[in-house]
């Protein structure tokens, strides 16, 4: 009888946690706007996410499937040999395996409810659409699966894909999907806008299409949850957007995220690396990728190690091992949901101080008046006796890291009498006026925070310093502007003498020297210059990524060489050189092929890849756009999408946002629950 009682308390114990996570789908509300951006209402956070994992999956599954799939090492199922390296990496990681060692105890109760209610919102969409699914092995996503595909993004964008690829010499693929280019965000405040309100550009350069491509999304709860922003597939909140009160922009940045160390080991056993005079084992494990060729499913076994330090690969010029922040934090994305919740500057500070986020820098503005800046990075306390830039020797306990940095040491500026802040993934000591500016000098050398400028940054500066305050025209204005600065400044790669050749000297190119020498510098539709000096821009980039010396600094000799290319390019693909940027690049989606003005590095950037007839189309650059104008009343939002709301191709809101795109034009955005309701398109639940 006693038994029976416990078991009886155990079962209703066991109810209730259940039903702490029970979602009644009607419960929820999906409004699609005139753009079919899906507005989710509901009255718990956990029902909020179950209504965007249900939305973003009607607009687009497959990708959210391929993010899952890899977090769960299931890739090579659906996409092969090149689907399963990337389940090898998963598993060299060991995502999966952190993530349930530290579940219980790293996330919070509150916030495993929004997990759950987010895998149920997945969960049904696929039940009810089963023809969609990709691997069915897949299902049911939980909670655990989802923090191990962040875990795997995060560590990515740390760098470990690029870490990898060296150490393998370029057989491990650097998932390129997932590596974003340049970006802006600013943020200016009374000190410095006529109107007195506070001003906030949030603009990521992603790539246009995939798993780091933006979705739009609005989510409202009764708990204290509303915002408006973008998110990537796989993410269950709002990863740079504005509430009611505040807002943020991510930019990428480039602390010193990750160490390489070379292990030195037994010369009379391979699996022993010596460890302050010790000799240790490595932990060795076999993992079994499932890959699917040509229907049929084989198993390949792959081992995999461990060390003190961390993943380790034993290679034929050696035994090495990588280690960042990432690979031990799996609280990523609670941290975004803290921020999405926080409702002034100190509380969103509070979640900063998570230190859950392994880069990135975090733009911020509210209605309060309050602008505030930080290059932000899980960095290590590392020892000063060593050289962090390069191999590190991996037989000392000297350069096992265990600590990090806490935020107040990094890079940070609150409200400085300048009246505003700027990153274009330039230093973090260029970020206001002069007089405001951080000092490099004053902190962690080893932190190895970038020093460099860009053209973004140059021409910010340019079109800033005639303005002692700007509208919120102007602001507008200095985020659209498609004019290189005065003086190129591409990151390693000195193009300058493109532009200084004489014609009368090269006969044979004289009509595209002239192009150059004639070009404004501006990345409009109908500039030649543009077109011409864009083929030469990949051109030379291409060599330098292929590691072809000479390129860098283009000597005469070069110069002619990558201007030869060029007119070549365009005589065999256009017929002619008189080609416009237009007719060269195009935004295309679906059936719908547009003129697409930009060019890399612009800071209404635009980075392109082939197309077809020697056209290229839009790659990565401006994707997401949210401008906010703060007054003490709340946020005007406006916003606009390259493509559309839906990436599902039949949708009506599969492309219908292109042409306002190359417009520069923006669409209204609110967060009042009852406008959303008034102006619907479509009020619906999900099953």
């Amino acid at each position: 009888m006693r038994y029976l009682f416990l078991s009886f308390l155990f079962l209703s114990f066991l109810s209730s946690t259940i039903a702490q996570v029970r979602i009644d789908p009607a419960a929820i509300d999906i409004i699609r706007d005139s753009f079919g951006v899906p507005h989710i209402f509901a009255k718990t956070d956990a029902e909020v996410g179950y209504g965007l994992a249900y939305a973003h999956a009607e607009d687009d599954f497959k990708t959210i499937q391929l993010g899952f799939l890899s977090g769960k090492s299931m890739l090579g199922l659906y996409k092969g040999k090149s689907g399963a390296q990337i389940d090898y990496i998963a598993q060299l990681l060991r995502c999966q395996q952190i993530v349930k060692e530290k579940y219980d105890s790293d996330i919070s109760s509150d916030y495993k409810k929004v997990l759950e209610g987010y895998c149920q919102g997945f969960n049904a969409y696929a039940k009810t659409h089963p023809k969609e699914v990709l691997v069915k092995k897949l299902l049911p996503l939980t909670p655990q699966d989802m923090l191990a595909y962040s875990m795997l993004q995060l560590a990515i964008s740390s760098g470990t894909d690029k870490a990898l690829a060296q150490i393998y010499n370029g057989t491990i693929p650097t998932l390129s999907d997932y590596n974003s280019g340049g970006s802006n965000a600013y943020a200016f405040n009374s000190q410095k806008t006529t109107d007195g309100n506070t001003y906030l550009n949030i603009n990521a350069h992603q790539p246009l299409d995939g798993p780091v491509s933006w979705y739009e999304a609005h989510l409202c709860s009764e708990e204290g949850w509303n915002i408006t922003g973008a998110l990537f597939a796989c993410t269950p909140s709002i990863l740079l957007g504005t509430n009611e009160n505040l807002g943020w922009a991510h930019t990428v940045n480039f602390p010193d995220k990750l160490d390489v160390y070379q292990l030195e080991m037994n010369p009379n056993n391979k699996t022993e690396y010596k460890y302050d005079n010790e000799w240790l084992k490595l932990e060795e494990n076999t993992t079994n990728l499932k890959v699917k060729v040509s229907g049929i499913t084989i198993t390949v076994k792959r081992k995999i190690y461990w060390s003190k330090y961390g993943p380790t690969i034993i290679t034929t010029k050696g035994i090495f091992a990588l280690r960042t922040g990432a690979f031990f934090e799996i609280r990523g994305l609670e941290e975004w949901y803290r921020m999405n919740k926080a409702t002034n500057f100190t509380s969103f500070y509070n979640a900063l101080k998570m230190e859950a986020l392994p880069g990135w820098n975090v733009m911020y503005a509210d209605r309060y008046d309050t602008i505030f800046y930080m290059s932000n990075g899980k960095l290590p306390i590392r020892n000063k006796n060593y050289n962090w830039k390069g191999t590190l020797p991996g037989n000392t306990s000297k350069t096992l890291w265990t600590a990090y940095h806490p935020i107040e040491d990094l890079p940070q500026y609150l409200n400085p009498s300048s009246g505003y802040l700027f990153n274009s993934n330039h230093s973090p000591f260029n970020a206001s006026a002069k007089e405001n500016n951080l000092h490099a000098k004053n902190f962690d050398a080893t932190m190895g925070y970038e020093t460099w400028e860009n053209n973004r940054s140059d021409r910010f500066m340019e079109l800033l310093k005639p303005l002692n305050k700007l509208s919120y025209e102007d602001f507008k204005k200095i985020k659209f502007d498609r004019q290189l600065p005065e003086h190129l400044n591409y990151i390693g790669c000195n193009t300058d003498t493109l532009f200084m050749l004489n014609e009368k000297d090269y006969p044979a190119i004289a009509d595209m020297i002239v192009t150059l020498k004639n070009w404004d510098k501006k990345a409009n539709i109908e500039s030649e210059g543009a077109a011409a000096f864009s083929i030469m821009y990949y051109y030379i980039s291409d060599k330098i990524y292929k590691n072809q010396k000479g390129y860098s600094v283009l000597t005469k000799e070069k110069s002619i060489e990558v201007i030869t290319y060029a007119k070549k390019y365009l005589n065999s693909n256009f017929g002619k050189t008189t080609v416009t940027l237009g007719e060269y690049q195009k935004l295309v989606k679906g059936d719908k092929t547009i003129a697409l003005p930009g060019l890399p590095d612009v800071i209404a950037s635009m980075e392109s890849e082939p197309y077809k007839k020697g056209m290229v189309k839009g790659r990565q650059g401006e994707s997401f756009i949210q401008l906010v104008n703060f007054s003490k009343e709340g946020p005007k939002i406006e916003t606009i999408h390259s493509y559309g709301a839906s990436k599902k191709e039949g949708n009506k809101h599969f492309n219908d946002q292109m042409e306002m795109f190359i417009a520069q034009k923006l669409k209204p955005m609110t967060l009042d629950k009852a406008t959303v309701y008034k102006n619907a398109e479509r009020i619906y639940h999900p099953k």
